[in-house]
């Protein structure tokens, strides 16, 4: 065992960590230094659990013989075949057993205990190592409380009580940077589900201090459901939330598709921007997103039809104009949003759907915009509460589809 590489692993990883590097580099880097060190790594599974609304975590696994370390996200364990594998793992074994670190040689009885053991004996691992480095109970965010580890070998005699001690000398500074990674990756990823994707990454950025805002040019979607309070009141309350999550997938999915930013769920409301540096480029996606938000509305509810289950439509509005983007609020709990009368206006706009009975309505100025003003067509002049000015409305010329 050459102690001066270990010392020379310890030290890269930790730096590896401190400055950034991502899951994948970090166990690349670490097992290469491992081998030349004279750890004969063959095979490494790292997992760590994450803060994500629709994964419970990620997993690397490195090959000595392989370019690329594998990475996979992986969904909730907590049901199913999910969770059935779960509790026939090792890392479940280990974490019940309240161990720091077990060993298996892999003999076929052994192997046939554990889920991916047979295949990891098959390809001719003959030790498997597994090591949980836990967080007290202040440093847990989520379900992130651990990083699981399982290193293996093909060395006929397995490692050695040497080579295993320089992993469990070595393994502490790389699950604590694996661990900063996470965390940046956790912040990241909670900025922009609550905030939005272009609202988080600026927040990120450091643009966090009260009142600091842009003035930006953008394209206003603000939209909700049809007859959404009727559906509370009658609908079975275990059916609501399903129900808005339903839409909200249709809405969103097709606000991002064409690059736009959902900043506020508001209930049944939803309010999106696109920025405007081309107004007409702008106006084109927001209404290819409305395109796609509609045939998804009406996917969901051919779907929910069949299951008997409550449906509505989708009313938007859509203006086009200048607003303030940015941080607002007291000082200790601001909103990334914005602000100015043209969001005023387009919720206006999209509460006149109902009078006018038309799915949507577009303001003047963003029917003006449009690179093919021909395709809309007017539904009347309206006076709109808290506006000043009536306003001129117009909504798709059906005789042009």
């Amino acid at each position: 065992m050459d102690a001066a590489r270990l010392a020379e692993l310890q030290a890269w990883v930790t730096g590896a960590g401190l400055s950034g590097r991502l899951e994948t580099e970090l166990l690349s880097g670490f097992c290469a230094r491992a081998v030349a060190a004279g750890v004969p790594l063959r095979r490494v599974l790292i997992a760590i659990d994450t803060l994500h609304p629709i994964h419970e975590g990620r997993a690397f696994r490195w090959f000595h013989d392989r370019p690329e370390i594998t990475v996979v996200e992986y969904g909730r364990t907590t049901e199913g075949e999910a969770l059935e594998n779960w509790h026939h793992s090792a890392f479940y074994h280990v974490l019940q057993s309240e161990q720091q670190m077990m060993r298996w040689r892999l003999t076929e009885e052994v192997a046939a205990r554990f889920t991916g053991m047979p295949e990891q004996r098959a390809d001719g691992m003959t030790d498997y190592v597994v090591m949980l480095k836990r967080f007290a109970a202040e440093g847990i965010i989520g379900d992130m409380d651990c990083v699981y580890t399982a290193w293996l070998t093909d060395k006929p005699e397995g490692f050695s009580d040497a080579e295993i001690a320089a992993l469990k000398q070595s393994m502490p500074f790389l699950a604590l940077a694996l661990k900063a990674v996470s965390l940046a990756r956790i912040t990241s990823t909670l900025v922009e589900t609550y905030l939005g994707r272009d609202a988080g990454r600026r927040v990120l950025s450091g643009r966090i201090a009260r009142g600091v805002a842009d003035r930006i040019d953008a394209v206003l979607w603000f939209s909700d459901l049809r007859g959404f309070t009727k559906i509370t009141d009658t609908a079975e309350p275990g059916e609501i939330i399903p129900l808005l999550n339903d839409y909200a997938d249709a809405v969103i999915s097709a606000i991002h598709a064409q690059d736009g930013d959902v900043l506020k769920l508001m209930g049944d409301g939803t309010l999106a921007i696109f920025p405007a540096a081309d107004r007409a480029a702008a106006c084109r996606r927001a209404l290819l997103a409305a395109k796609a938000a509609r045939q998804g509305i009406a996917d969901l509810n051919r779907r929910r039809s069949e299951a008997g289950r409550p449906m509505t439509e989708m009313y938007l509005g859509l203006h086009v104009g200048e607003v303030f983007y940015g941080n607002v609020g007291s000082q200790e709990r601001l909103d990334f949003t914005v602000v100015g009368p043209a969001v005023n206006e387009v919720s206006r706009i999209a509460a006149m759907c109902r009078s006018v009975d038309q799915p949507l309505l577009m303001s003047s100025a963003f029917a003006s915009a449009l690179a093919d003003p021909s395709r809309v067509v007017s539904v009347g002049r309206y006076a709109l509460r808290g506006v000043g000015q009536p306003q001129d409305l117009f909504t798709f010329d059906p005789g042009r589809g």
